[in-house]
């Protein structure tokens, strides 16, 4: 009878781990995931680092948002502040240091500047890409050797884009451009307008506006972003957010990785 008992318990503590498991693979599936600036940054990983990458791909993201800049010799990094202040108590512009010199750059936690070619090589096959492009003006030469880098990684047919107004005109219909719906609804009356040439991007997605995207067959990408709550009620505040934008029908989100429980990873 005690055997009997034992037997029953532990087929139950089994079939329970067994659909926990399930229902959290189930919620991880309902919702697709953008890692905010470079991956799952935390205490142990920094912005845009490959710990912070590598988690990200671990933990099933959909896709990696990263910071693009470039370095004085024209290498493309990825790096979201402007100078290197805040990571290594450089305060020096990325666009006025070398690669060489960059390279060396090391702080207590391991953390490394990338070259986005380095990025690339860890994404493909694995997540896709987001750019935040913070490259000033429109150097097409620069825009041809990203798109070039692209290619090589099978990343540019899925890839989107945080774009630059100086930068839109070129990428227009060769990258995914993040828009408001009012920058969609103006951007239909174009000759050359396509629904694949653009996204819907923000933090305050209505059903009525990811229906009408959906009926547009348009992208539609929730934000849910740290910088955008403040205080003690910053995490509730945050919840809030994720719950108006999943019950308007939204089930793409770039976050930052505090907020991926809200989303079932």
């Amino acid at each position: 009878m005690k055997k009997y008992i034992v037997s029953i318990l532990f087929t139950y503590l089994l079939l329970t781990s067994i659909h926990s498991q399930a229902q959290s693979a189930a919620g991880a599936k309902h919702y697709r995931l953008i890692a905010h600036r470079g991956g799952i940054v935390d205490s142990t990983a920094g912005q845009n680092s490959l710990r912070a990458l590598t988690k990200a791909i671990a933990k099933g993201y959909w896709m990696v948002e990263v910071d693009l800049r470039m370095t004085r010799d024209s290498v493309l990094v990825t790096h979201h502040d402007r100078t290197f202040k805040n990571s290594f108590g450089l305060d020096s512009a990325v666009s006025s240091m070398t690669w060489e010199a960059i390279s060396k750059l090391h702080n207590a936690n391991g953390y490394r500047v990338l070259k986005l070619e380095e990025v690339l090589q860890h994404c493909r096959g694995k997540l896709g890409l987001m750019i935040d492009n913070k490259l000033a003006g429109n150097d097409t030469t620069v825009w041809i050797r990203l798109i070039s880098l692209l290619k090589k990684y099978d990343l540019y047919n899925s890839a989107l884009m945080i774009g630059t107004d100086e930068s839109t005109e070129y990428f227009t219909g060769k990258i995914r451009l993040s828009c408001t719906r009012q920058q969609l609804e103006a951007n239909m009356h174009r000759p050359d307008y396509r629904s694949s040439n653009y996204y819907l991007f923000s933090d305050s997605i209505s059903k009525a506006d990811n229906d009408w995207a959906r009926r547009h067959n348009i992208l539609v990408v929730g934000v849910i972003n740290a910088w955008a709550f403040h205080g003690a009620d910053a995490a509730s505040e945050a919840a809030a957010q994720a719950d108006r934008l999943k019950a308007a029908g939204v089930r793409n989100f770039q976050i930052d990785a505090e907020y991926a429980s809200l989303f079932g990873y």
